[in-house]
C-alpha cells in the first residue's frame, strides 16, 4: 500500500545529510531497523522509488528519515535536497532484514548508520544499550552523522574511524581485519553490518574468517 505523507520539517544533519519528518499515516507501524520505499509526490518522480530507513521510533507521532543528498548526481536524493516543508513523499509499507537480536557490535560506513539509528534510540530510551559497541567509518569528521548523539548513547563504546583525515577523537584507519581483531572482544556476539555493498561483503567475510557464526551477522540481504 502507498501513502501520501506531507513533510512537516527539514533540518540539516551534516553538509549533505537532511533529517526529514513527515506526517505519520494512521495505524502505520514499523520495527526499528526497517525501511520503506519512498518516492517524491511530484510529476515525473512518483514512480522513482528508493529505499530509506526510518530513524524515528514507532512510538513517535511522526515518521523520520535521515537522507544523504548526492548533489553531484541527477537522481532522487538530489531532488530530495530541494524539497521544502509542505511537499509530499509517497511511502510504502515497511520491510527489511535488519532487526536487533541481542548485544554485539554495530559496524557502519557513512549513511549505513541510518538503519541502526532507531535501534540505538530505542535501546537508549529503555536503558538497554548495555555492552553494545559501535564502529563508524566516514571519510572526514564533517561526514559523521549524529556524532554528538552517538557519543551520548555509547559514551566510550563508540569508535569513529576517519579514512581521509585525522582530528582529535577519531581513529584514522580502515575497518579491516586488523581493526576488527584488535577491537572485537567476543567473537560469539551478534554483528550488525551496514554500508556500501563492497564494505559489507568484505566485513562479513572477515568476521566469518576470524570465527564469527555467519548466522550471527545481521545485514540487509
Amino acid at each position: 500500500m502507498t501513502y501520501q505523507s506531507k513533510i512537516v520539517s527539514i533540518k540539516p544533519v551534516t553538509h549533505d545529510v537532511r533529517c526529514i519528518r513527515l506526517v505519520k499515516p494512521a495505524k502505520y507501524s514499523f520495527v526499528p531497523g526497517q525501511a520503506t520505499d519512498v518516492a517524491i509526490n511530484k510529476p515525473g518522480w512518483e514512480e522513482q522509488k528508493r529505499p530509506f530507513t526510518f530513524t524515528s521510533l514507532n512510538s513517535d507521532p511522526y515518521l523520520e528519515f535521515t537522507i544523504k543528498c548526492y548533489n553531484d548526481r541527477e537522481g532522487v536524493t538530489r531532488e530530495i535536497g530541494t524539497l521544502v516543508e509542505g511537499d509530499e513523499l509517497l511511502i510504502d509499507d515497511p520491510w527489511g532484514a535488519i532487526r536487533y537480536k541481542g548485544e554485539g557490535y554495530f559496524i557502519a560506513g557513512g549513511a549505513g548508520i541510518t538503519p541502526f539509528l532507531a535501534i540505538f534510540r530505542q535501546l537508549h530510551q529503555v536503558g538497554l544499550i548495555g555492552k553494545n559497541r559501535l564502529f563508524f567509518s566516514n571519510k572526514t569528521p564533517a561526514d559523521i552523522i549524529y556524532r554528538d548523539e552517538l557519543l551520548r548513547i555509547f559514551e566510550d563504546k563508540v569508535v569513529f574511524v576517519v579514512t581521509d583525515q585525522a582530528r582529535g577523537g577519531q581513529t584514522t584507519e580502515f575497518i579491516d581485519r586488523a581493526f576488527l581483531q584488535g577491537h572485537i572482544r567476543r567473537i560469539d556476539s551478534c554483528f550488525y553490518v551496514c554500508g556500501p555493498d563492497e564494505m559489507v561483503q568484505q566485513i562479513n567475510q572477515i568476521l566469518v574468517d576470524v570465527g564469527a557464526d555467519a548466522q550471527s551477522i545481521v545485514f540487509e540481504k
